[in-house]
């Protein structure tokens, strides 16, 4: 029975939501009900005006396989050129960063810029990842003897870009292939047997050499850091299988397994073939030598206009785009190297700042604007101007400055050895002859981190990856297994263009072992406007050499115990000016972990496979005699 307050009340509310009906033209609230779901069965979502139209196409290869393949078109873009992207990381995903009505939204911001400045880009799928069909091969070979089958990058390039013209309304037939990292190799892939229409490419960070200087190994010594790389890239065709992080801080998580292969089998990595080739083939042999890009290239004549672009501070692939450049130069049609401030792929975006390091500038906006995009119209757009681009274009740190440079190095420079003397001393001069050697005990029980602990797994929360080559350097420097040797204050600006090369006199007392060297610039104790960069040790170029491809990369040798010998080591490319007030630093230790695997310091065949008991202390000594003398030269910039 309802008290009469309550009749009142209904009938206010009544009278209000009629009134409200006729006002608005709203409907009244509904009745309560009770649903099966608070899902309806169809939902039609509203119409959102975007500036884009992105179709997706299954296109056939010669063999019948189909590679799925996104086309973004610019709303309102009529006979424009393509740019083509094919990646092992989710076409899908590449564009659909986020939904959203903008190209900004579904692109990175360099393939964003691009679109926006009348590109369609189109991202596809390689061979068996992702929503492609085929079987998945890493880093696939050319079509001969690693490759048995009639496809190959270079292939399913050809064949997508002769469907792209022929099926894409909105092109003016001309094409460009542009991708970093695996993408870069795709694109560079793609020149081996270039299509007619492929006009341009932009290879970016490019993995080229992955024995000599690209992911997996570096001179021999195995980067034991992208096991985790290789465990998500084909462990599952969507990635979707992620590597174990059992620890936050790698360094303790992988000293517990001993071998990089240990950690490999402790993590089901066995039933990963390309893992299994890979610790098959520890020496730079017939199967690294015969996909080595520039090796390739280097037999071909490159007949389509190319820009390498490489990362001075690249923590993955800093080895390929100078090493293509190199191979093709003489006698490529047309080719372009760029030398950025920046880490793997940072030139996709603002490109501002390094880890501590400010240059003042959007580096990427900057490349993006007066580099990639002139580039890309001169050879693309019908009625572009000229691009007038230098051969070389070279961002040098310290002056934090853009160079453009008729070639990479700049001949006439010269070198300027650096002496690793007794007392620490780094010897510019090198009137001041020593004698005899220094010395530390290398352990492999202890080994030397890559960088400050924790060090956090690369694909865990937090990580830091990308800058781990501006860490300070300083954690490694007190500590007794790293030589440490260093400049008096410099009165005058140094400028070195190219790759600095370490020449070591050493012995070890054991069988084998790995030799690191670190080229740093040290900044002045106090910095009042910039306090936390006072003492800081940059790292400006590192590398390391597992002694036993001393002689030969292809064919390992024991080390003889306490023969004194000369290591080669080169660096990586590295265009920077040591300031007045700064000095020069080089360390040099026995390993770098978990970056790189741990050398056991006794011989064994296959370093993957080496037991707990083959790992042994060793006593390094680096010798500065005059006849046995250790040092370092600096490639001199062109005028210097």
């Amino acid at each position: 029975m309802r008290r009469p307050y309550q009749t009142n009340i209904l009938s206010i509310l009544g009278f209000g939501a009629a009134l409200l009906v006729a006002a608005t033209g709203l409907p009244p609230i509904a009745q309560a009900r009770t649903s099966a779901s608070d899902i309806p069965a169809t939902f039609v979502p509203p119409a959102i005006e975007r500036d884009y139209r992105r179709r997706t196409y299954e296109i056939p290869m010669r063999d019948g396989v189909l590679l799925h393949t996104v086309v973004i078109v610019p709303k309102g873009l009529t006979s424009a050129p393509m740019l083509l992207d094919r990646t092992p990381y989710g076409a899908d995903a590449m564009t659909t960063q986020q939904d959203g009505p903008k190209l900004g939204d579904i692109l990175f911001p360099s393939y964003a810029d691009l679109a926006r400045h009348g590109y369609i880009i189109v991202v596809q799928d390689v061979r068996g990842k992702f929503a492609s069909g085929g079987d998945y091969i890493v880093n696939r070979p050319l079509r001969g003897p690693l490759n048995p089958t009639q496809t190959d990058h270079s292939t399913d390039a050809w064949d997508t870009i002769d469907w792209l013209v022929r099926h894409i309304s909105e092109t003016n037939g001309r094409v460009a292939t542009i991708g970093g990292s695996y993408d870069g190799f795709t694109a560079l892939m793609s020149l081996v047997d270039p299509h007619p229409a492929l006009r341009a490419s932009v290879p970016m960070n490019p993995m080229v050499n992955t024995w000599k200087g690209d992911d997996w190994f570096h001179n021999g010594a195995f980067r034991q850091e992208m096991l985790s790389y290789i465990y998500n890239q084909t462990a599952d065709k969507h990635s979707a299988v992620r590597w174990p992080v059992t620890a936050r801080d790698d360094y303790d998580a992988d000293l517990r397994y001993g071998s990089a292969g240990a950690l490999a089998g402790a993590m089901g990595m066995e039933q990963l073939a390309f893992w299994n080739r890979l610790a098959a083939h520890p020496d730079y042999d017939a199967y690294w030598q015969g996909q080595a890009l520039d090796r390739i290239l280097a037999r071909k004549r490159l007949t389509v206009p190319t820009m390498l672009v490489d990362g001075l501070w690249d923590q993955e692939d800093n080895y390929g785009a100078p090493a293509v450049y190199q191979a093709v130069k003489a006698e490529a049609r047309e080719v372009h190297l760029v030398l950025g401030p920046w880490y793997h792929g940072q030139q996709n975006g603002s490109g501002a700042r390094l880890g501590p390091l400010d240059w003042g500038q959007r580096t990427g906006e900057w490349f993006r604007a007066h580099v990639l995009i002139p580039f890309l119209d001169e050879h693309l757009k019908d009625g572009a101007p000229p691009a007038d681009i230098a051969r070389v274009v070279a961002f040098a740190s310290g002056d934090n400055r853009w160079e453009n440079l008729p070639d990479w190095p700049v001949a006439g420079g010269g070198s300027l050895p650096l002496y690793l003397d007794t007392g620490g001393r780094l010897s510019i001069d090198g009137q001041e002859v020593s004698s005899g050697y220094d010395e530390y005990v290398s352990d492999p029980a202890k080994p030397v981190p890559y960088r400050p602990q924790p060090d956090l797994s690369i694909y865990g929360p937090d990580s830091s990856w990308d800058t781990w080559l501006v860490d300070d350097q300083r954690f490694a420097a007190s500590r007794p297994d790293v030589l440490t040797y260093t400049s008096p204050v410099l009165t005058a600006p140094e400028h070195i263009a190219g790759q600095p090369v370490a020449h070591l006199y050493a012995s070890t007392s054991g069988s084998d072992a790995d030799w690191v060297v670190k080229l740093i610039d040290v900044y002045p104790d106090a910095m009042p406007e910039q306090p936390a960069m006072g003492g800081y040790q940059l790292p400006i170029s590192m590398n390391i050499l597992r002694g036993r491809y001393r002689n030969d990369p292809a064919r390992p040798q024991p080390i003889t115990p306490g023969r004194v010998e000369r290591y080669d080591i080169v660096l990586p490319d590295a265009n920077h000016v040591f300031l007045p007030g700064h000095r020069i630093m080089v360390q040099i230790q026995s390993s770098w972990f978990p970056l790189y695997d741990r050398n056991p310091q006794s011989y064994v065949a296959n370093v993957f496979r080496a037991a707990p008991e083959d790992y042994v202390k060793a006593t390094q000594r680096l010798f500065h005699a005059p006849d046995a003398r250790s040092a370092v030269l600096l490639p001199l910039a062109a005028g210097s």
